[in-house]
């Protein structure tokens, strides 16, 4: 069996646990939340750290101190932050005890595999800097989930 099926995630080590990223970016669009009903919307615009080509942020280690308000899943609350993750996520599939897709990387075995699913944001994504916050709204992703 493999890992991810067996372990809990509190109990993954390092790189088990960076393991589980497949790579696509989505975590990293920015996101709406309704303030009536607490639906959140993600858009088209990804993080100014996001490197668009390669879908992983230009400074993972130090991310926190340039976007404070980036979550950490590995030190904070995952449960609180499941609903800003995509639903395609493996630590929210595992979080809910779903299975990981055909297409993640550690099943598939090839890291293209997100991409060539249509999962990967590389193809649409534009930075945050390239938007007024303003205009955040008329960046939504209608069908994204």
């Amino acid at each position: 069996m493999n890992f991810w099926e067996t372990k809990k995630l509190a109990d993954m080590n390092l790189q088990e646990w960076e393991s589980l990223c497949d790579g696509c970016g989505r975590c990293c669009l920015n996101k709406l939340e309704d303030e009536d009903t607490g639906d959140i919307y993600f858009t088209n615009a990804a993080c100014k750290l996001l490197d668009l080509t390669n879908c992983r942020c230009s400074r993972y280690e130090t991310r926190l101190q340039w976007v404070p308000e980036c979550i950490d899943l590995k030190g904070s609350n995952l449960q609180k932050a499941l609903n800003w993750l995509p639903s395609t996520c493996a630590y929210r599939l595992l979080a809910e005890g779903k299975e990981l897709f055909d297409w993640h990387p550690l099943v598939s075995g090839k890291a293209e595999s997100v991409i060539t699913a249509g999962i990967s944001i590389r193809d649409y994504a534009v930075s945050e800097t390239e938007v007024d916050e303003a205009d955040l709204e008329d960046h939504i992703i209608e069908d994204f989930d």
